[in-house]
């Protein structure tokens, strides 16, 4: 088991050089959001952001576009079918062209769960060659298709709390270590399991996870976390370092939140507004 220091992280991101564009520093596709949960959606492509992206894609279903539009002006926000407020499976024509050019995929941050989102989840871990981070919904959804999980040639990574945890593996973890390594070579998935001393684990190795503060206990907080790790792959980060770095960064921003406004107050804007002091 490793923890990671800041010198770690900072020796794991990747240079930027002076001629570069923002080409080189990754393609990135986000499927988030649903009617009453713009929130997600805002937070995960702000944290992709502010931790280096070259160019955020933000996918959300029709009937809320025009508020992410408002709401975001840096990502390149579309809209993609609706039904009742959620993506329907008519967005897998417009996600059948986007998807081969994306660098790293996140689904699921406020994507809500419905047969049309089941249906882009599956597509999306069948069809993507690149990294794909699965976070809230949609790890709940990926639940029941954990075949496609393993049939996977390219990275996966799963962000899930205890209770979505039990949800993909039937049983609450006990053992935090033990259990996220054994649920991660079964399903052949990078586990990022949240919590007190998050654990990072690809089933060999193991990342154990020392900044946080109970603060970071404030709806946003995972969205925030999951679009910073999916900025990471798409800059090419390995990717068990890509959520280890990825859940070291957000801890640190929360502890500096912490420090400079107290743990009762902070929200997870906050912590976007301190990443990029920590990315140096």
């Amino acid at each position: 088991m490793k923890m990671l220091t800041y010198q770690d992280v900072l020796n794991i991101l990747p240079d930027r050089s002076p001629d570069s564009h923002k080409g080189d520093y990754g393609k990135i596709l986000l499927l988030c959001g649903s009617r009453g949960f713009t929130g997600a959606a805002t937070l995960a492509a702000m944290g992709a952001l502010r931790s280096g992206s070259g160019l955020v894609y933000l996918g959300v279903p029709e009937s809320i576009y025009a508020i992410e539009a408002v709401k975001l002006t840096e990502p390149v926000v579309f809209p993609l079918p609706d039904q009742c407020g959620k993506l329907s499976a008519d967005a897998l024509v417009q996600l059948g062209d986007i998807l081969p050019r994306m660098d790293a995929v996140l689904i699921g941050p406020g994507l809500g769960i419905s047969e049309g989102t089941s249906q882009i989840v599956q597509y999306v871990l069948k069809e993507a060659k690149c990294p794909v981070v699965l976070d809230a919904d949609g790890i709940s959804m990926a639940a029941s298709h954990k075949d496609i999980l393993r049939e996977r040639t390219s990275a996966t990574v799963l962000t899930p709390h205890a209770g979505e945890f039990s949800r993909l593996t039937g049983t609450m973890p006990a053992d935090r270590v033990s259990d996220a390594k054994d649920a991660a070579r079964d399903m052949n998935v990078i586990m990022v399991l949240k919590g007190h001393e998050t654990v990072i684990t690809d089933g060999k190795c193991c990342y154990i996870n020392n900044t946080g503060n109970p603060g970071m206990a404030v709806g946003g907080s995972g969205d925030v976390l999951a679009g910073v790790i999916v900025s990471l792959l798409g800059q090419g980060v390995d990717p068990l370092q890509a959520a280890a770095c990825g859940v070291w960064l957000h801890g640190a921003a929360g502890d500096v939140c912490a420090e400079s406004i107290g743990q009762y107050g902070m929200l997870p804007g906050d912590m976007l507004n301190v990443l990029p002091r920590l990315l140096k």
